[in-house]
């Protein structure tokens, strides 16, 4: 595969390397790898003491990470997806990183690989699996019921006609089964009415819906999070790069609970549960510059979270009460 069937461009990279104020003899965790676009930049801030784990679940990622920075010895290359990023350091005989990144989403090359299935424009077997492991998103829309289709539309795709969108899945595979992205598409964009077929690409939302359903994405970060957070060495900073407000708001309320302090109720004068919070936020967020917008229009959603590392969790406890 060559660096031209792969490019990158790393979104916010200027933003993602202030951030996380990279120490040269730190160990570093880059828990969705890709490209390696951002992976490099944090390499060249790390002196010869210093470690990166580059990270990622796609097999085409791997393959790149191997070639691009695989052969520096400071780079450990991990197939894993960043769930599994607590046993993935054991292994290791890692305990605790001086940071992390998490860039969530689809990758510039899973987009532009037709084959992968997950452009809405161009024609290709309807997939959209990152690991290209498990059951694509053609098995859902031919497998699953009505109702479930219609919950992953409105859920994950924030759809509002996700019922019509649904009914005419249906409708479409008992007839023939619905097996390519531009199938998929069409279905679309005849089943929403005209002026929604007006506004942006009418299949965008249903492909995220489908995207996130295939992937479990929103499952996995609620899992991976605390792992993140909680393999942090105090004054680490785990930061965040979300695509669309469903993971955007899950990153900044977890976030959040990070940095919850007291949880006694408020009419209590005193604070009796003797809480401190567990992280900061250097920052509300980093969105893009209207330069790099510019340069690179698929960052425009793009949002940079971060929280800072003051010491470990506090195991969860009820508020207290009287």
């Amino acid at each position: 595969m060559s660096e031209k069937m792969f490019s990158h461009v790393p979104v916010l990279l200027n933003e993602v390397l202030d951030s996380l104020d990279i120490q040269p003899d730190g160990i570093y965790l880059d828990a969705t790898a890709g490209g390696a676009g951002h992976s490099r930049e944090i390499l060249n801030r790390l002196g010869p003491d210093g470690r990166l784990i580059a990270m990622d679940q796609d097999p085409d990622a791997i393959r790149i990470l191997n070639e691009r920075i695989g052969g520096d010895p400071r780079v450990t290359v991990v197939h894993r997806n960043f769930a599994e990023l607590k046993p993935a350091l054991a292994e290791l005989g890692i305990d605790r990183v001086s940071g992390i990144l998490a860039d969530l989403g689809v990758s510039s090359h899973q987009l532009d690989t037709a084959e992968r299935g997950f452009s809405f424009h161009v024609d290709a077997p309807l997939d959209m699996r990152m690991s290209q492991e498990g059951e694509t998103a053609a098995d859902l829309c031919n497998r699953l019921p009505e109702e479930e289709l219609r919950r992953i539309l409105y859920q994950y795709g924030e759809e509002k006609y996700a019922p019509r969108i649904a009914a005419a899945i249906v409708r479409e595979r008992e007839t023939a089964p619905i097996e390519t992205t531009l199938q998929l598409a069409e279905l679309v964009k005849n089943a929403v009415p005209a002026k929604a077929r007006r506004e942006k690409h009418p299949a965008r939302r249903t492909f995220q819906a489908f995207r996130i359903a295939v992937n479990g994405e929103l499952e996995v970060l609620d899992r991976a999070m605390d792992d993140m957070f909680d393999v942090l060495a105090p004054g680490g900073i785990l930061s965040v790069i979300t695509f669309h407000s469903l993971e955007d708001r899950a990153v900044k309320q977890r976030f959040a609970a990070f940095c919850e302090g007291c949880i006694c109720p408020p009419e209590f004068p005193v604070c009796v549960c003797g809480r401190t919070p567990s992280g900061e936020l250097p920052f509300k967020f980093r969105a893009p510059s209207e330069q790099e917008l510019e340069e690179n229009p698929r960052s425009r959603s793009a949002r940079l979270r971060s929280v800072r590392k003051l010491k470990d969790r506090e195991p969860a406890t009820k508020k207290p009460f009287i």
